[in-house]
This record gives structure tokens, sequence and C-alpha cells, in this order.
């Protein structure tokens, strides 16, 4: 059975940092690339960033210098440090491990909020 447990949201002030972590299980977790989603209020889910089972990254353009993808392949977790929070950052956060584009799981999502 896979499960991907996403934990770290909580309520931050703005220009705080919050750190997420999702840990797998049931997965071949070196294989598969690695992204965090997220969606707030009233839109739709949208990619944050994403770890290629090379550790190749990429992020979206409104998180860049501020947010960081990491994995830890021994532990089967991904981590997404969140610097310099905004309140725009506002959002359910989703894990998401993908392989090759047809195996897709996601986790249950941590909410993140961003207010002072």
């Amino acid at each position: 059975q896979v499960q991907l447990v996403d934990t770290g949201g909580g309520l931050v002030q703005p220009g705080g940092s919050l750190k997420l972590s999702c840990t797998s299980s049931g997965i071949t977790f070196s294989l598969y690339d690695m992204g965090w989603y997220r969606q707030g209020p009233g839109k739709k889910r949208e990619l944050v960033a994403r770890i290629t089972s090379g550790e190749s990254t990429n992020y979206a353009d409104s998180v860049k210098g501020r947010f960081t993808i990491s994995r830890d392949n021994g532990k089967k977790t991904v981590y997404l440090q969140m610097n310099t929070l905004e309140p725009g950052d506002t959002a359910v956060y989703y894990c998401n491990a993908n392989l090759n584009g047809v195996l897709d799981y996601w986790g249950q999502g941590t909410q993140v909020t961003v207010s002072a």
C-alpha cells in the first residue's frame, strides 16, 4: 500500500519560515520524481517545486530564491524549506510522487497559513 504523509504545516507570520516533510512508504522512493504542489483559496493546484530522481530541481517563479526542495533517499523523505513566507503562500501543500508519468501518488496535504 502506497502512502505519502505530509507534515510540517502551520501558522506563521510574514517573513517567517517553515519546513515541510513528506515521508513515503510502499514505493521505491529513489526512483520517483518528487514534487510539492499547493492549492490556495479559490485557486487551482499549482507546482511549487520538483526534484527528480537524479536530484535536478525546478521551482515556480513565485518561490525561486525563497524555497528549497531536497530529498533523503535513505529516509524516503522529501522536504520543502520555505523562507521569507508571504501571505500569498497560504495554501494546502501536497506532496507528489511520480514515476515516468505512469505511477502518480499524492499526500493528504498540510495547511500553511501566512498571516500577521
